[in-house]
């Protein structure tokens, strides 16, 4: 199996600067979220994207993953061990990775979503580490009014060079025809699940799936960076010399990849 996706990151109409990264690679696809009010959200995202790239081929292991995902929080603190001005830098990250075994692995800190969208259902897979998730949990909100709360940016969970930094990982079935979709929460503050589900089940494409999916929360007046992540699952044999698309702050630090006005991998 292997993963076509399309990407797209926008800076939107309201920030200097893109702190979401992402990539999309045959085997993989993540987000990055550079935590808001933070020095240098854009680095850390750009960070930890830039570590997961390296990882070329299926998975070994979720355990591979695990110790990636550490190397790339330790190069986080690193970050800031040589320049105290980056102290409070963090970044939230959601990813997927096929394995060896034809399974996924899904990983996950901070509030950047992956939903599943399989045999028509639209599901989202990942709990956000977040001040309103908790309310949500203890009764306090209903869900259906947590996207719109006004401490709904508030987190609880993210990368930031710390030992006690917790991702989780988890492993799933995968199957083909599968579409997983990834984004920051400049898409899913600004646009509710059913209008998500709407783009991703009518574009058949990847590419132009993410780009409507960006568009359309840009039209919604996001005030936010804005970064979308639409991997279908093919069932036919990867080729692992493709060059992964990187976007967003990834894209501005590290000049090594390319990111595509169309992207696709």
């Amino acid at each position: 199996m292997r993963i076509h996706a399309g990407v797209r990151s926008d800076v939107g109409g309201y920030r200097d600067v893109n702190q979401d990264a992402a990539f999309a690679s045959p085997f993989a696809a993540a987000v990055a979220d550079g935590v808001g009010g933070g020095p240098s959200g854009d680095l850390a995202s750009a960070a930890i994207i830039h570590k997961l790239i390296t990882l070329r081929g299926a998975l070994p292991s979720a355990a591979e993953l695990i110790e990636r995902l550490k190397a790339a929080n330790w190069d986080i603190g690193a970050h800031i061990r040589r320049d105290a001005a980056l102290a409070g830098m963090a970044s939230t990250l959601t990813g997927v990775w096929l394995t060896a075994g034809e399974e996924l692995v899904v990983a996950h800190t901070g509030d950047s979503r992956a939903y599943l969208l399989r045999d028509g259902g639209f599901v989202r897979q990942t709990r956000d580490d977040s001040f309103v998730q908790a309310l949500v949990d203890r009764g306090l909100v209903r869900p259906e009014d947590a996207w719109t709360h006004p401490r709904r940016n508030v987190i609880t969970a993210s990368f930031g060079g710390n030992d006690e930094d917790v991702v989780r990982v988890e492993t799933r079935d995968v199957r083909a025809g599968d579409r997983w979709f990834l984004c920051s929460d400049g898409v899913t503050d600004y646009l509710p699940e059913d209008a998500l589900a709407e783009v991703l089940r009518g574009e058949t494409d990847p590419v132009r799936a993410a780009h409507a999916v960006v568009e359309l929360a840009l039209e919604a007046a996001s005030r936010d960076n804005v970064t979308a992540v639409v991997c279908d699952v093919v069932g036919d044999q990867p080729d692992a010399t493709v060059v992964p698309v990187i976007a967003g702050a990834a894209a501005s630090r590290w000049t090594e990849v390319i990111e595509a006005g169309l992207a696709s991998a």
